[in-house]
C-alpha cells in the first residue's frame, strides 16, 4: 500500500499515515526500513496489519519524492524529502 504521513511525534518516535476516510494507521519507528524519521506530507509505501490497537503500518519504506514545478520550490536549493537516513 501507499500513502502520505499525516503525523510524525519524534518524542515518541511513532506516528500516523493517512487513511482515507477511515482511522490512521499507526506507524512505529521500529518498522521504518530505509529512514530513522517521517515527515509529514511525504510518500510510503508499507504493509496493513490489524492489531487490539487498530491498524499497524509494518516494512515501511519512504518512496523518492517528485519534484513539483511549482512556484513555490526554489530552483537553487537542493532536493530534501524530510527524512533522514
Amino acid at each position: 500500500m501507499q500513502t502520505v504521513v499525516k503525523k510524525w511525534f519524534r518524542d515518541k518516535d511513532s506516528g500516523f499515515l493517512a487513511n482515507g476516510t477511515g482511522k490512521d494507521i499507526i506507524v512505529y519507528k521500529a518498522d521504518l526500513l530505509n529512514c530513522q524519521f517521517l515527515k509529514v506530507g511525504v510518500t510510503v509505501e508499507f504493509e496493513c496489519h490489524v492489531d487490539k490497537r487498530g491498524l499497524i503500518a509494518k516494512k515501511v519504506k519512504l518512496l523518492a519524492q517528485n519534484k513539483s514545478n511549482s512556484r513555490h520550490n526554489q530552483a537553487n536549493k537542493p532536493f530534501r524529502p524530510g527524512v533522514m537516513t
